[in-house]
């Protein structure tokens, strides 16, 4: 048996109007457009008093056996890797709350022990086939802009300011380097370029060492750096302290974001691919949940925080990838950074900017079947699509969006329209405001 037609029998590739070649393409891609995380993540870990080195190499490591889990056991393009928000929490837990790096971690894998019994009783699956049909839509376009601010974010063209928000410097090197990428990235859209998303990081890259926004590498080949500082710390904590009210609190915020980020992001991306059914509900989303779960276990073990499925999928998906063989491909490339991580992180984030912003207009499509008529529908719909990039959380605009429709409908007598576990999910939001 060849290898196209091994690949084929594997992923169903035709029957997903797909081939080998686009989702190879579009695997990159995504690894391109997530790739920032393997240097991100220790950054912000290092500041939490944990090891640089281990926590790149538990990076690479979880990112690359999560996806492609996902790849052979669920069949989707979906990419995970340690959480952007995520790992930021991590550290305010050990720095704000003085906890340490030790108790976060042990957190993380209880959290995502609990994430496996629930995927397992379906009870992320419910959450996800209970939100209305017009929200789903909405989380799609919402996290299109949060995409799209990302980039902006990371390029520096919006900074933080004293209107909130600003435009940042232009003259910038970086700035000026992204909004080049972006013109090269349209021109290749608009010729139908197989691969132009991935095309635009290259030559973004290529420019931006001329204009030394990046910089050759000394190397290009480098061992895997010791994950031995790290490696089953999360079972050093004492029992008091995991029995502590405290500690309770932490892994309930860990398991309410990661929860809420990962079934947005899963539809967002779904929805893009026109992978939902006809009543809207991913097939065989049990598997993407659980190996999501199995990757927030993985990663704790390594010494890293909550691993969740990407947003950046979005880029890898708006070049055809529609299959595991794009997750598969991710994932290997993530293995690969273990030992050519002195290249992958020549790519500086103001070259994959211009692809997270023109993902973001892909991701737009779904609010042409918005209702806009309904304010029932409407309006949460609007402060879906509102909340995500403004609160910088996937999880908060559901949380909006969702609040929204059990009050209008239930104060408009429309409330044979809202679903039982909508009640409970709105009173559970209205509790954690106050907790």
């Amino acid at each position: 048996m060849s290898n196209s037609n091994f690949l084929e029998k594997m992923f169903k590739l035709k029957a997903h109007g797909t081939n080998v070649r686009t989702e190879i393409i579009a695997g990159i891609t995504t690894f391109m457009t997530m790739a920032y995380i393997i240097i991100v993540n220790p950054n912000i870990l290092e500041g939490a008093g944990m090891d640089f080195g281990a926590v790149l190499t538990a990076t690479c490591l979880a990112a690359g056996l999560t996806t492609i889990l996902m790849a052979l056991y669920a069949n989707y393009p979906f990419g995970l890797a340690p959480g952007m928000g995520l790992n930021a929490f991590f550290a305010v837990v050990v720095v704000s709350m003085g906890y340490s790096w030790q108790v976060a971690l042990t957190a993380i894998f209880v959290e995502g022990i609990i994430f496996i019994l629930l995927s397992f009783l379906k009870v992320r699956e419910a959450i996800m086939d209970s939100i209305p049909m017009n929200l789903k839509y909405a989380v799609s376009v919402g996290i299109g802009l949060f995409i799209a601010f990302i980039g902006f974010a990371n390029a520096g063209i919006v900074e933080a300011g004293g209107a909130i928000l600003q435009l940042g410097d232009m003259t910038s090197p970086t700035a000026i380097l992204v909004v080049i990428g972006l013109i090269i990235t349209g021109v290749l859209l608009h010729k139908k370029v197989k691969g132009a998303l991935f095309i635009g990081i290259l030559l973004s890259t290529v420019i931006g060492i001329f204009m030394r926004v990046a910089e050759l590498p000394t190397s290009i080949v480098q061992l895997p750096l010791s994950m031995k500082p790290t490696f089953l710390a999360a079972f050093t904590i004492d029992w008091d302290t995991l029995l502590s009210l405290d500690f309770l609190v932490i892994v309930f915020t860990f398991l309410f974001v990661d929860i809420f980020d990962t079934v947005g992001t899963v539809i967002g991306v779904a929805s893009k691919a026109k992978m939902l059914d006809e009543k809207g509900q991913l097939p065989r989303a049990n598997r993407v949940l659980l190996t999501d779960a199995i990757g927030t276990v993985m990663g704790s073990l390594f010494g890293t925080s909550t691993v969740t499925t990407y947003v950046e999928s979005a880029s890898g998906v708006a070049e055809g990838g529609r299959t595991g063989l794009t997750a598969l491909t991710t994932g290997v490339l993530f293995l690969l950074a273990l030992f050519f991580s002195p290249i992958f992180l020549i790519i500086p984030s103001a070259a994959t900017a211009p692809a997270l912003i023109l993902v973001g207009l892909f991701m737009m499509e779904p609010i042409f079947k918005i209702d806009l008529k309904d304010y029932t529908e409407a309006i949460p719909a609007f402060l879906t699509i509102l909340m995500m990039p403004i609160a910088y959380s996937i999880a908060e605009g559901i949380v909006f969006g969702m609040l929204s429709y059990t009050l209008l409908k239930l104060f408009t007598g429309r409330v044979k329209e809202i679903p039982i576990i909508m009640y409970v999910l709105s009173a559970i939001f209205v509790l954690r405001f106050f907790i």
